[in-house]
């Protein structure tokens, strides 16, 4: 996958610049993308909606 398709990457709010965080963008209404904020440029996984929803539940639980 290409790193800047015009993806309108988003990050938490309560993130820091300074802090490495996890970026998603949506590439269709049925999948995701994920990256890391400080190396945009690394490998981005790519999820859909199902397992999206499942990870990010649990990541909301450890928060």
């Amino acid at each position: 996958m290409e790193h800047d398709q015009g993806l309108n990457w988003r990050k938490p709010s309560y993130s820091d610049e300074e802090v490495n965080c996890v970026e998603v963008a949506r590439l269709s209404r049925a999948r995701m993308a994920i990256r890391g904020s400080k190396p945009p440029s690394e490998p981005v996984l790519t999820l859909d909606q199902k397992d999206w929803l499942s990870r990010r539940a649990t990541l909301s639980k450890t928060r």
